[in-house]
């Protein structure tokens, strides 16, 4: 896409109308049963025209929220050291997701290769980035990663209060289990599910939240590594075997539209573009800093956090575009970040207070979720809690 159609000002200025607005209106919390319903004002309608334009700059909306969530890993290394194995190893019950979602999509629903995209993860942020940088936002693949993404923003907290809430109530898992399987989640999600587990138990209230924070922080620790080396393969692997019973020439014809898929965004991958790239990341960060003055620091106060971050973005782009072996710029984005916040780097002490005046989520426009996308949804929601939870039990 041109440079030009990304750094239109229209399309920027819409996004800071948009964010600002949204930031102005906040979350709406309606108590529902065991749980509470969280109305998110993410959702609008904008012309395709513009929708289309958006597009190509999610990924790289994305790039400085993970260094921003790097950053809080660095501080805490030596807290993520001392972790306990049931704590580091859960996130292997993520995979979970795959075992229930990925057979019912495939062989119940007859879905393509959206269903690596909806089953692979539980769709935050970071997923949405390697997807993005592999396949692509408009690809099959895409539109499974953004549907899931959709469904967990709206429903997402509501369904795991309950699961947490029920599973406690039947007393099979230790409930330090649950608590750690809630840290697979979103921040409202970890939230939600740890709160109706304290609150079925309130005698243990303090060391649950604990072991649910502490879950939280190790899944974005290594989250999307596992994401990226182990989940996606298993994924591909998974599509694979359970579609076996399509037709020769169908599987012949998706292996080769993904293999020229991913041919094309070789090319247009944002470290082989820098200069383009500084300038649309430059235009993200702006996006940013403005909208942080609403649940933020003021735009003096935010200003070297927001630069810290482009800084960070940039490296992990140039360190990405001069390696001799592929690894996603997201990954080199958050290492990064996270070598820049370690308590030995040299002015990390001064680095990490100066982000604590950032408040900055990434900006994206997700896709319509169909029906099959919303029950897959809810079943990667599920298998991952409880494959979560089944690791964390084994292993206390």
């Amino acid at each position: 896409m041109p440079l030009s159609q990304l750094l239109d000002w229209r399309l920027h200025l819409l996004v800071v109308v948009l964010s600002l607005g949204a930031e102005l209106i906040g979350i709406l919390k309606f108590p529902l049963g065991p749980g509470t319903l969280l109305l998110l004002p993410l959702f609008r309608f904008i012309p395709p025209v513009v929708s289309a334009a958006a597009g190509p700059v999610i990924l790289l909306s994305i790039m400085p929220f993970i260094a921003r969530f790097g950053s809080t890993i660095g501080p805490a290394i030596e807290q993520l050291i001392s972790a306990g194995p049931a704590l580091i190893l859960q996130e292997l019950g993520n995979l979970g997701t795959m075992l229930i979602a990925m057979p019912i999509a495939v062989v119940v629903l007859k879905m393509g290769r959206e269903a690596i995209g909806a089953t692979y993860s539980i769709a935050r942020e970071p997923n949405i980035a390697i997807i993005s940088d592999k396949y692509g936002l408009k690809g099959p693949e895409g539109v499974g990663v953004m549907g899931v993404y959709v469904v967990g923003t709206m429903f997402g907290t509501l369904w795991f209060a309950l699961m947490a809430g029920y599973l406690t109530s039947l007393d099979i898992f230790d409930p330090r289990a649950l608590a750690m399987a809630c840290g697979v989640g979103s921040g409202s999600m970890v939230a939600a599910c740890s709160g109706a587990i304290a609150g079925a138990l309130p005698e243990m209230g303090e060391e649950l939240l604990a072991f649910a924070g502490a879950s939280n922080l190790l899944t974005y620790a290594t989250g999307l590594y596992v994401s990226l080396f182990i989940a996606l393969p298993v994924a591909e692997r998974l599509f694979r075997f359970f579609s076996r019973k399509r037709s020769r020439s169908e599987d012949v014809m998706n292996d080769e539209e993904a293999k020229l898929a991913s041919e094309a965004l070789a090319e247009d991958r944002p470290e082989n573009q820098l200069g383009k790239t500084a300038m649309v990341v430059a235009a993200v960060c702006v996006v940013g800093w403005v909208v942080n003055t609403i649940n933020g620091a003021s735009l003096i106060d935010a200003a070297p956090g927001m630069l810290i971050l482009y800084v960070m973005t940039m490296l992990g782009l140039l360190v990405a575009r001069v390696m001799p072996f592929y690894l996603p710029a997201i990954a080199w984005v958050s290492l990064v970040s996270i070598l820049m916040t370690l308590p030995w780097f040299p002015g990390s002490g001064w680095i990490t207070e100066q982000l604590g005046f950032v408040n900055f989520l990434a900006i994206v426009t997700p896709r319509q979720a169909g029906w099959k996308l919303v029950i897959i949804s809810l079943l990667v929601f599920t298998g991952t809690y409880i494959g979560s939870a089944v690791v964390a039990q084994a292993l206390l």
